[in-house]
């Protein structure tokens, strides 16, 4: 795959928070949508690996550190979690999309047996699935760049 299990536990190791064991787990606040705590920024401020790193690597550092977030102790989330994780937090991605086959055939995936878990290596693929469909990403391909 693309090396994002490894690099996954070596984030943890510099985390600040982890993710308090599921019988005291709260869900997310129904109007924010994040879990509290300490901000994703401040967070990933505490990676020292990413303090010189890429924007690219900063963003996927914030989806993965957004998942742990959300994860249980085995670092899985249900799949009703799940849809209401990238719907809050991947919202822009997801707008729009309802009516395409296969944005459909994700989100239902989820409905279904909807309390089974997944994996961070099965959300990322979501959620990358669901940001090359999605009508955002035209509109930042059409971004004329200068230098």
């Amino acid at each position: 795959m693309c090396g994002c299990r490894a690099s996954v536990p070596s984030m943890k190791q510099y985390s600040v928070s982890q993710p308090a064991p599921a019988s005291t787990k709260k869900g997310p606040p129904a109007a924010a949508g994040v879990p509290k705590g300490i901000p994703i920024a401040k967070q990933l401020a505490s990676v020292k690996a990413l303090r010189k790193g890429s924007d690219l690597e900063k963003a996927f550092a914030t989806a993965a550190m957004v998942y742990n977030n959300y994860a249980d102790p085995e670092n899985k989330l249900s799949k009703a979690e799940t849809k209401s994780l990238l719907q809050s937090q991947f919202g822009h991605f997801i707008q729009g999309q309802e009516n395409k086959p296969k944005y459909q055939e994700i989100i239902s995936s989820l409905d279904e047996e909807s309390e089974n878990k997944i994996n961070f290596e099965d959300f990322m693929i979501m959620l990358v699935s669901l940001t090359l469909m999605s009508d955002l990403l035209q509109e930042i391909k059409n971004v004329k760049t200068t230098k």
